[in-house]
């Protein structure tokens, strides 16, 4: 064949997809939706009756994981809809730098420092308090299609 070395750009990510489809007929409330590229948690299900052209249609009511923002879609219920790969990762909370990111401990004993504190007024003062009264808290991280955000606080106690 050719004696040049080939070189290719690896990508850090193995390849997968940040979404799987299902139909969107078999979608449930509660469960996960992609409503105009953002992942959101459905509130809000209804089917009306099929139609003249003999599809039956899903309205969906979701909020953004992320920015809770309420969007809505309509999809024939026999129609693939992209769903979100949705993982919650528990961490360890080392510290909280002044320019708001935080650090936290992984399974592994790594840190992971590149996530920002939590926009949501209420965790974020639940977090700075138990910080500096200095509580072990455990903090949930939500990741979805690329996207992580801090989203609930545990307290294990003293350290």
């Amino acid at each position: 064949m050719s004696d040049e070395e080939h070189h290719f750009e690896s990508k850090a990510d193995a390849g997968a997809s940040k979404t799987y489809p299902q139909q969107a007929g078999t979608i449930r409330k509660n469960g996960y939706i992609v409503i105009k590229a953002r992942p959101c948690k459905v509130v809000e299900v209804s089917t009306s009756k099929t139609g003249k052209h003999g599809h039956a249609k899903c309205h969906f009511v979701g909020i953004d994981i992320f920015t809770a923002k309420k969007l809505e879609d309509i999809v024939p219920s026999s129609h693939n809809c992209d769903v979100p790969h949705v993982n919650r990762t528990d961490y360890q909370l080392i510290d909280i730098s002044e320019d708001g990111f935080v650090s936290l401990l992984t399974e592994s004993g790594s840190t992971k420092d590149d996530l920002r504190l939590p926009t949501d007024e209420n965790l974020l003062t639940q977090i700075k308090e138990g910080f500096a009264e200095g509580k072990d808290l455990i903090v949930t991280v939500m990741s979805a299609m690329g996207e992580e955000q801090i989203c609930a606080l545990k307290d294990i106690g003293p350290k």
